[in-house]
């Protein structure tokens, strides 16, 4: 799996200090629309190794990393570059539609 952990101690290195885009998952482990979301991510981030980084951020846990990025429904995939955020998708999407944004931003 090619999913990165972050969290409020890795997150500047991982997410705004990154060569290639980030694209995170923000989720908790209660949310059932996270927990659909889980595989379709996982299976995108071996697809896009080398062009998008693949992060997943607990609310929960970094609640102020959320905050910062004004997220205030879960699942939220925001993709980041050079450290500003260029796209951001709310709630579940399907491995087709992900794919279809994914593919824009990595052309």
């Amino acid at each position: 799996m090619a999913v990165v952990e972050l969290n409020s101690e890795n997150f500047e290195a991982e997410v705004r200090k990154s060569d290639i885009p980030v694209i995170i998952d923000f989720y908790a482990d209660w949310c059932g629309p996270c927990q659909m979301m889980r595989p379709v991510f996982e299976s995108l981030s071996e697809d896009y190794k080398g062009k998008l980084k693949f992060g997943k951020l607990d609310t929960d846990e970094s609640s102020d990393i959320a905050s910062e990025f004004d997220v205030s429904a879960i699942p939220c995939l925001v993709i980041v570059k050079k450290g500003k955020e260029i796209e951001r998708i709310t709630g579940f999407a399907s491995r087709t539609i992900l794919k279809q944004k994914l593919d824009k931003i990595t052309k």
